[in-house]
């Protein structure tokens, strides 16, 4: 009886031992391809908890809720978008399996995570933590930060109209200090996961807005730089080559104006640049380089934004010149369902998986010819699931799996139905 007991004890230890051999799978590192896809994902639909600090998406869905609540407010807005896979909420890691395992038949091996810091506590990290993170199949994708750090106003909240929206509620403002003691510690915790993206060894970390670094920061760049000096030698002391900063917003001449710059006015893109000390460069929206084509009365064609937008590729290249440019395409542009019926914003109409696909074969002719010694080929798309503004790759009921179909066929993945 005593031996048997010792087998059965060793059997069971057995069977728990390759159980939890298999659930670990979600720390292999995903296999090396020619093209990093790194498609933006935009945590908000899951049940976060501070969404009642703002007093909004009351039925526990976060903004699914704005979604299924948008009306069509003119001839031809196609609203209420309407997800094939249903309302599912993103930190429930059995629903990012299936998003993950549709993501990579397509060619998509990089999701970028929005990561958010407000009042001293992060928001909508349960959609990385519970949801991709937990996904037993995450292995098979890599992940990396953009640092969202742009205030909240009232731009969620569909109650609110014009007046009112850019009224702030909660500041992106980081001091110095709280970004070396709370915000450095939870970065390298996830620059430590086996699958987080890097490039020559060095976690990419992506900052969206510089302006508000600089006005969290004493309105210094230097305490900016001092910040990212503190976070590439805690990197290095977890075993990193350090960090690579990637600058994911609009550069232009007014970003620099108000970046307190020295020799603002005299400086030449490539002295800002490397005063800046940034790695790279991409962008999160085609929205954000050229907002100015968009007019309140005009819907603008979806063909002409890839036509407009994708031959700004060179010129994003100039702006920074000693770093390296990645190129982007995004999908449309509606963020009516954020808005009550009576205001109605500019979009960027008719978004279809055949201008799309043009759209990517434009990037993927331009990183290959403009890829610098020891970068990947990367290309940035927004977005995986940005719903309310129009962008979004996951299937819909309209065009189905077109818009993954499309990275497939450019990029050499699976077609799906």
């Amino acid at each position: 009886m005593r031996n048997y007991i010792i087998k059965l004890t060793i059997s069971v230890f057995v069977l728990v031992f390759l159980g939890s051999c298999v659930c670990e799978d979600k720390t292999i590192v995903p296999p090396k391809a020619e093209y990093d896809i790194a498609a933006y994902v935009w945590p908000a639909y899951q049940t976060e908890p501070r969404w009642k600090e703002l007093g909004i998406f009351g039925d526990g869905k976060g903004e699914w809720q704005n979604v299924y609540e948008a009306k069509s407010k003119r001839k031809g807005h196609v609203q209420p978008l309407e997800p094939l896979w249903g309302y599912e909420m993103d930190d429930d890691p059995v629903s990012m399996e299936k998003q993950i395992n549709a993501a990579t038949k397509a060619g998509i091996n990089v999701f970028v995570y929005d990561w958010y810091w407000y009042g001293g506590r992060p928001f909508l990290e349960n959609a990385l933590n519970n949801g991709f993170l937990k996904a037993r199949n995450n292995g098979k994708m890599w992940f990396y930060l953009m640092w969202a750090n742009h205030d909240v106003t009232n731009l969620w909240n569909n109650k609110v109209g014009f007046k009112g929206k850019n009224d702030v509620q909660w500041s992106a403002d980081v001091s110095l200090d709280e970004f070396k003691e709370k915000l450095v510690p939870r970065f390298i915790n996830y620059f430590k996961k086996p699958n987080y993206y890097k490039i020559a060894g060095k976690p990419v970390f992506s900052i969206y807005e510089p302006r508000n670094l600089v006005r969290g920061m004493g309105g210094s760049w230097a305490n900016v730089k001092e910040a990212f000096k503190y976070l590439d030698t805690e990197a290095k002391k977890a075993g990193f080559a350090g960090v690579h900063i990637m600058l994911n917003s609009k550069v232009a001449k007014g970003t620099f104006k108000q970046m307190n710059l020295p020799n603002k006015a005299t400086a030449t893109p490539r002295e800002i640049s490397e005063y800046l000390e940034f790695d790279s460069y991409t962008t999160y929206n085609w929205v954000c380089e050229n907002w100015s084509v968009l007019t309140l009365e005009t819907d603008y064609p979806y063909s002409n934004w890839v036509d407009f937008c994708t031959k700004t590729y060179d010129t994003n290249k100039t702006l920074l010149p000693n770093i390296q440019y990645f190129p982007h395409v995004s999908i449309g542009w509606d963020t009516n369902p954020r808005f009550p019926m009576g205001d109605y914003m500019q979009t960027v109409g008719g978004s279809n998986p055949k201008d799309f696909e043009r759209g990517l074969r434009l990037a993927k002719e331009w990183i290959d010819k403009n890829v610098r010694k020891n970068h990947p080929k990367l290309i940035t798309i927004n977005a995986w699931n940005e719903w309310t503004e129009g962008c979004y790759l996951q299937p819909d009921k309209r065009h189905g799996y077109g818009f993954l179909n499309a990275i497939a066929r450019v990029f050499g993945g699976e077609e799906q139905k």
